[in-house]
């Protein structure tokens, strides 16, 4: 297909090219733009359809939209800005420079260029930042006749038909109706018989945090926004929420891999400032560490007893981090989902405690084994056992209520994850050790 395309873009075929770019979805066509050079990215931009070229410019990375953008006549962009729904154009604003952004609101319609500076008063993180307005209203007293007539007037130019608002005459909320219930009513049926009066809702102010877990929730194709009066102001879709989800899901990645979150892509974000969003916690998690060598410095009189004692103490502090690391995991991710409420914090704590009981049980007959067969000493393979059945009560108990302890007090529970439970883990790990060691050998 691509050489196919190239092919008649070397022989100037722009009209079969058109053709065969109207049929192809927005992202393979964005995946042929991307090793397109200047020239062939504007000619084949150009080719396409208004309305596919806007469905293809919003899922462009932000360098090709800026360049795109400068290339555009004023005419091209007036154009554009009439075709793109008012999301879209906001989260391409909130993208471009300043010296951009001015020639987009230049040549914006005033009522959107309105719309948009509205919406991008509200805070980043919240409910109406990421709303549109492109949503179909419907009065209690119209009946299913009249309603279709509204939506096939107005429909044309929203994001989404299937689910109409019914508001009053003050724009209050007062229920929903979809398409489908439409289809299914008699014509002369009113509105206000067949919307349904119980529905979920998001305030303008609510963290989009929040909204995407509640289309995880519910399935729902689209959530209505209102103000603190309950006036319908917007509603979110199901594209803009997924977006939340994947940036909220990046964003505790990084945090779990003890980094500084960074807003751009690994490519555009330069290596100075990769440095600088890893290297505070790596200095923090190197400086505890220290910890761990003043432990062995201080039971330095266990080890010139017994030296066949230090060649476990890698495997006890793997063992438990990664037992620690476990758990936070699977509660830092029940946190995100709400499968996990700070009200379970004591049946958390039970399920890790009988979870720790049988893997350490299992690990400590099995290193019990492995010692002897290779070295004959069962007071050493005790030693292991107690201190891995102990290990690894602790690290399960960390992992599951550090995440807990910082959702808490307003902490990312990802703050948690397997590097900082790794670094406890160790320390404590290397105490416990010791201490059976030498209760049991008296030294």
């Amino acid at each position: 297909m691509k050489e196919r395309i190239n092919k008649l873009l070397e022989q100037k075929k722009y009209a079969e090219l058109g053709k065969l770019l109207k049929d192809m979805e927005p992202v393979d066509i964005i995946l042929l733009l991307e090793d397109a050079s200047d020239e062939e990215l504007l000619c084949l931009y150009r080719i396409l359809p208004k309305e596919l070229a806007a469905e293809v410019f919003v899922e462009m990375d932000g360098d090709v939209q800026e360049h795109l953008i400068q290339a555009f006549s004023d005419r091209e962009l007036k154009d554009f800005m009439d075709e793109i729904f008012l999301d879209d154009a906001v989260d391409i604003i909130e993208e471009m420079p300043a010296n951009v952004v001015k020639r987009i609101l230049r040549h914006t319609a005033p009522d959107m260029r309105k719309v948009i500076n509205e919406v991008l008063k509200y805070p980043k993180d919240c409910a109406g930042s990421i709303m549109t307005i492109e949503y179909v209203d419907l009065k209690k007293t119209m009946t299913v006749d009249e309603a279709f007539q509204r939506i096939r007037k107005t429909g044309v130019d929203k994001e989404t038909i299937y689910t109409c608002y019914v508001t009053a005459e003050d724009r209050k909320l007062i229920g929903l109706v979809s398409v489908r219930t439409l289809l299914l009513s008699d014509k002369a049926s009113k509105i206000e018989d067949i919307m349904e009066t119980s529905y979920i809702y998001v305030e303008t102010l609510e963290d989009k945090e929040e909204v995407g877990k509640k289309f995880d929730k519910y399935g729902f194709l689209a959530i209505p926004v209102v103000d603190k009066e309950h006036r319908l102001v917007g509603i979110v879709t199901f594209d803009d929420a997924m977006d939340v989800i994947k940036e909220e899901a990046k964003e505790d990645f990084e945090i779990m891999a003890a980094m500084s979150p960074s807003e751009d892509s690994y490519f555009k974000t330069s290596v100075w400032k990769h440095a600088k969003n890893r290297i505070f916690w790596l200095l923090f998690l190197m400086l505890s560490a220290t910890v761990t060598g003043a432990i062995i410095t201080k039971y330095e009189a266990a080890f010139a007893a017994i030296p066949l004692l230090v060649s476990f103490v890698p495997m006890i502090m793997g063992t438990g981090g990664n037992c620690g690391s476990q758990s936070s995991t699977m509660v830092i991710r029940g946190l995100a989902v709400d499968e996990i409420r700070l009200k379970d914090f004591p049946k958390v704590i039970f399920k890790e405690a009988r979870i720790a009981l049988i893997v350490g049980s299992c690990l400590a007959i099995v290193n019990g084994v492995r010692i002897w067969l290779f070295y004959h000493n069962l007071t050493i393979a005790l030693v292991l056992g107690l201190t891995l059945m102990g290990t690894i009560l602790l690290a399960k108990c960390l992992g599951c209520v550090l995440p807990m302890i910082a959702k808490k007090i307003n902490l990312d529970p990802a703050i948690m994850a397997a590097p900082l439970i790794s670094t406890l883990v160790d320390s404590c790990s290397l105490i416990i050790y010791f201490n059976i060691a030498m209760w049991i050998m008296g030294l």
